[in-house]
């Protein structure tokens, strides 16, 4: 089976381009899923801790922790880029990490939004499931054309995001684009479809792996890319309901 693209990072298309096992065992799916649940577990178990440290004092006591989630992650992240074989001990250490990023920052929103939380994580996980069931049964096809649209879209909300961090430096705000109005609600919505179209593309990346015969620590490392995609859907569909709640 060919080797796929994909528009996330942690499963690029050089990720699998790896001598296959030629001793021990290989990837296998099952492997790969069980990993990721342990990933969640572990993203869990932080976000519940940070939460609650959240509502049991003060926003301030949070955020040193989501700044050590949000800065320890990205550079756990960027070492298991480039060092996938170390993927077994930097994916559960990025995921713990993200978790205190996460519980603070959803209970900021949770405190603004009564219930937003619970709803985003349903969200998430119900996308999750509907993509992953259209997938193996083929509803969703994996194309060329399709590959190439979610890569381009991918990379242009990254330039955007990139464009509009810079010039906050400068006093220079996307109020249409942040704000509740329909432009900014309508731009939330794409770019959530958009995060959601790159789970399919990470499912059918790792199966490609997995027939490709990948060493086993690349089933961490398929987890790790699909922990990566849920993260940035979840943040994505947490704003998308913050802004639908501000109108209210």
């Amino acid at each position: 089976m060919a080797l796929m693209k994909t528009s996330n990072p942690a499963l690029n298309v050089n990720s699998f381009r790896v001598d296959q096992a030629v001793s021990g065992e290989a990837m296998t799916l099952t492997g790969t899923v069980n990993k990721t649940g342990v990933l969640l577990i572990c993203v869990v178990a932080t976000a519940a801790w940070s939460w609650s440290r959240f509502f049991a004092s003060t926003a301030d006591a949070v955020l040193p922790l989501m700044g050590i989630g949000l800065i320890g992650g990205f550079v756990v992240a960027m070492v298991t880029f480039f060092r996938k074989e170390w993927s077994p001990i930097t994916a559960p250490i990025y995921a713990l990490l993200e978790g205190l990023a996460l519980g603070g920052i959803s209970a900021m929103f949770e405190r603004r939004y009564p219930g937003i939380a619970i709803q985003a994580v349903g969200l998430t996980f119900g996308t999750l499931f509907v993509l992953l069931m259209a997938y193996r049964s083929g509803v969703i096809q994996v194309t060329e054309k399709f590959k190439l649209g979610v890569v381009a879209a991918t990379g242009g909300i990254a330039v955007f995001y990139l464009v509009q961090f810079v010039l906050g430096f400068f006093g220079v705000r996307f109020a249409a684009i942040n704000g509740s109005g329909l432009l900014g609600i309508g731009f939330s919505v794409v770019v959530v479809i958009v995060a959601a179209l790159n789970l399919v593309l990470d499912f059918d990346f790792i199966e490609s792996g997995v027939s490709a015969g990948a060493p086993k620590y690349m089933e961490w490392y398929g987890a790790f890319g699909l922990i990566v995609t849920l993260v940035w859907l979840y943040l994505e569909i947490l704003r998308l309901l913050s802004k639908i709640n501000s109108r209210r």
